[in-house]
């Protein structure tokens, strides 16, 4: 929701000083710019916002804002974004990172992250490739992907399907993006930071570097074309299953009781107040 006691600031001062050195047609720097549009339209304080990042082209991103950041280890974003919420719940936490660092390293903490369903957004770049260490196979490439030295006839593995993967483990706001529709993805992020719970944005950011058949994204990509985002998890895993995985949209909303519970701050009741109902 938008403070509106708070000053308006225009996205630029939510950027740093430091110039972006990613790749000349990286989709990422669509993405630092929603994020920034994002910030000013909801008048989010950078002093009461943090963006936590492990490693990857993608994890270059806090470092180009003017807000507070974590740079934690491969795969280990989630955790400290989750670990920075619970213990300070009046901050808005953001964690990004790419499709290796958030899916394969990473990837337990993403599962956990869906179940515990804290309230922060995770925001993941999804390039299909590793682009820093000049382009191998990551979990959502394509099978038949034959472009790397390492694996020139393709991986022959099916690839991560991470919206799937996010309903599956209990996540309460989906949503797939496009780095080149940056209009969209602002109202993705905005409706992400109001949910109540956690929130799973899948960006398609395109690596022309590694990727070059990925221009014709801008071809290919299209809506969802839902009237509102499913609240029946079968119904959204219809729908997901039954995509090629380049449809955009809010997929799936359907809030549920955050972790911690809210007694924890009101009454001091111990550990088994704080996870009474809750898996850990």
């Amino acid at each position: 929701m938008i403070d509106e006691h708070s000053v308006a600031l225009p996205p630029k001062a939510y950027k740093s000083d430091i110039k972006p050195i990613w790749c000349p047609g990286c989709g990422h720097y669509a993405v630092l710019n929603a994020i920034t549009k994002t910030l000013s339209y909801l008048r989010l304080a950078p002093e009461q916002t943090a963006i936590i990042y492990g490693i990857g082209c993608s994890s270059r991103l806090p470092a180009y804002t003017s807000v507070y950041g974590f740079h934690g280890v491969h795969g280990r974003a989630l955790p400290v974004a989750t670990g920075l919420k619970v213990a300070s719940p009046d901050l808005t936490v953001l964690a990004v990172g790419g499709d290796g660092d958030g899916f394969s390293i990473g990837g337990n903490h993403f599962l956990h992250a869906c179940r515990r369903n804290v309230d922060f957004v995770y925001v993941a770049m999804d390039n299909e490739v590793y682009g820093m260490t000049k382009g191998q196979a990551s979990p959502t490439t394509p099978a038949n992907w034959e472009h790397s030295k390492l694996t020139p006839h393709g991986t022959q593995i099916r690839p991560f399907q991470p919206c799937a993967i996010a309903l599956a483990a209990g996540a309460t706001f989906i949503a797939r993006g496009y780095s080149g529709d940056p209009g969209n993805l602002v109202k993705m992020l905005v409706g992400a930071i109001e949910h109540p719970g956690f929130a799973f944005i899948q960006v398609l950011s395109q690596c022309i570097t590694f990727c070059p058949e990925q221009k014709q994204w801008k071809h290919q990509v299209r809506d969802f074309d839902l009237s509102e985002p499913c609240s029946d998890p079968v119904q959204a895993a219809m729908l997901l299953y039954g995509d090629n995985g380049l449809s955009t949209g809010v997929i799936y909303a359907n809030p549920r009781p955050v972790w911690p519970p809210e007694q924890q701050t009101a009454q001091d009741g111990g550990l088994a107040a704080m996870t009474e109902g809750f898996a850990l």
